[in-house]
């Protein structure tokens, strides 16, 4: 296994298509920071459900100020109510960018980093610094609801999760800013063909044969 110095990682995808399991795993084998971006929309979600401020904007600007990934890291956030929220909030572009901000912050200080979401390869990472490598993931809808579902520990209907997906998938590649897309040069990762080991595997090739 090649050391790197410096290696950073892109890795987008649509909900529940294996992306956070991947760029944990990849992560772990070459000692990157692992930052989820679906984390912090997810954590701005819940605090915005829980606290209902007048003003969202002045009131998610002054949390992100304060507040530390790794704390967001260890919270509950999969839950319908989130994952439904979260849709319609991922559209609004004064919030992506406090959340785009708060993420390059922990970006520009570190060259061995993964970071995972939805506009890594074609927004966060697309310059200033650009990303080594970029992956992008896939799943069918069947095993993708199914994973979300356990994700959930059932708590609904696996139909409802289902259509709750579809929903989101589509909000994500439609919405006007930065929305869900492969760029170029990212690599297909079709999980629900692959298991774990697989997809390390194939992301694990690519990576050792980087120039």
């Amino acid at each position: 296994m090649r050391k790197f110095n410096k290696l950073i990682v892109a890795c987008d995808g649509e909900s529940a298509s294996g992306k956070s399991t991947a760029a944990k795993l990849i992560s772990r084998k070459y000692k990157l920071l692992l930052i989820n971006s679906g984390l912090l929309y997810r954590y701005a979600s819940k605090i915005l459900i829980k606290q209902k401020p007048k003003d969202q904007i002045h009131f998610l600007k002054k949390t992100f100020k304060k507040v530390r990934y790794n704390y967001i890291s260890k919270q509950n956030l999969h839950s319908e109510e989130i994952s439904n929220h979260v849709a319609i909030l991922a559209k609004n572009k004064n919030i992506r960018k406090i959340i785009n901000q708060f993420q390059k912050k922990i970006i520009k200080k570190n060259k061995k980093i993964c970071v995972e979401g939805r506009d890594i390869a074609s927004k966060i990472l697309s310059k200033n610094p650009k990303y080594d490598i970029a992956f992008y993931f896939k799943c069918s809808l069947k095993v993708a609801s199914y994973r979300r579902w356990i994700d959930i520990n059932r708590t609904a209907p696996l139909r409802v999760v289902k259509r709750s997906l579809q929903k989101r998938t589509m909000i994500d590649k439609k919405r006007k800013h930065s929305p869900l897309k492969k760029v170029k040069n990212a690599i297909l990762i079709q999980t629900d063909r692959l298991s774990k080991r697989q997809v390390l595997s194939k992301m694990s090739n690519h990576i050792e044969n980087l120039n």
